[in-house]
């Protein structure tokens, strides 16, 4: 049925809108495709640790906070080149996720700093985060410093809105996403392509040797996860990774632009975010705003949204971020 529904859409698409782009196009592509073979292949189910990473801070020895749950003001799911933005922000006019992504990459590639830590070391970070609870409005403001252990193997000290903990080294065999230690890191390719399919052969075996077009949408929404804790999680990458990053989410079908978006400091900017195509038309998943200037593409910081308790008194929290400052330091908790 959904796919039904969409080519209707696509048959009353209105000829005075914006092309559509590539990706869009595959994605119409591979549902025609799914239609015609038959009856979709059932979900894969996502590495549990994976999840846990990026929600409850298990992996975030870098950064603080949930992922958020968005979607669009009137709820439908239209691509972004379809639908201008608003005429306050000239500057964005008719471009898509895709193109600020490529200027993203662009600007990081201009401007990221190369390091090399030792094994031995840690990398630090501080980040401001600002959150604000939706019923009451009122804000408050924390400093997070993380202290990462470069290859993992010693203790690292994690926060979170505030609070901090120790989390002890990786077992032996244990692994999680995004990775902890540089030296995996390292290993993760820098072109977007070869990043991508690198990061589906960890889903389907032999995935390294297919081409873009043969990923189904569920290979896809696990690509755009994995990338995505990638981006929000590690702010300090191995040259070209970051870029590379940038890219491969560009080309995942499904990711989007939502134009007038503030971030920490209260800048106007543009955000790119993701519409699930594994899930069922109107539901929404968890995913983050990711915020850019709107001319120089320079990476401004995040949107999340955060709840605490249950039932009655559950609190939800609008959560904005942005990494200030990082250093390469011989000891935890040690400051640059």
């Amino acid at each position: 049925m959904r796919d039904i529904d969409e080519l209707r859409e696509l048959r009353d698409f209105d000829t005075g809108a914006p092309p559509l782009d590539d990706e869009t196009r595959r994605r119409v592509r591979a549902r025609l495709r799914a239609a015609v073979d038959g009856p979709p292949a059932p979900v894969r189910h996502r590495r549990p640790v994976l999840r846990v990473a990026l929600t409850a801070g298990l992996a975030a020895t870098v950064a603080a906070g949930v992922l958020v749950a968005v979607r669009d003001d009137d709820g439908t799911r239209t691509h972004p080149t379809a639908k201008p933005p608003a005429t306050s922000a000239p500057a964005m006019r008719n471009v898509s996720a895709q193109t600020v992504l490529k200027g993203a990459a662009a600007y990081a590639r201009e401007h990221e700093r190369t390091v090399s830590p030792r094994d031995d070391q840690f990398i630090y970070t501080k980040e401001i985060i600002k959150e604000t609870e939706q019923k009451t409005g009122v804000t408050k403001s924390y400093v997070d410093e993380n202290w990462r252990s470069v290859d993992g193997s010693k203790r690292s000290w994690t926060m979170e809105i505030g609070k901090g903990w120790w989390s002890p080294p990786l077992k032996a065999n244990e692994t999680v996403w995004p990775p902890r230690d540089w030296g995996t890191l390292l290993k993760l390719p820098t072109d977007p392509k070869k990043l991508i399919l690198s990061l589906a052969d960890q889903y389907v075996i032999g995935s390294r040797d297919k081409s873009l077009g043969d990923l189904t949408d569920e290979d896809w929404s696990s690509i755009h996860f994995d990338l995505a804790g990638l981006l929000k999680l590690v702010p300090v990458m191995p040259e070209g990774l970051r870029p590379a990053a940038y890219e491969a989410l560009g080309m995942v079908p499904g990711v989007k632009l939502v134009p007038n978006q503030k971030d920490a400091e209260g800048r106007t900017g543009v955000a790119i975010t993701y519409d699930d195509p594994t899930l069922p038309k109107g539901v929404t998943d968890f995913t983050a705003y990711f915020i850019f200037d709107p001319m120089t593409y320079r990476f401004l910081g995040f949107r999340d949204v955060r709840t605490s308790g249950d039932g009655a008194a559950m609190k939800t929290y609008t959560q904005l971020s942005y990494l200030d400052s990082w250093a390469i330091v011989d000891r935890v908790k040690q400051r640059p």
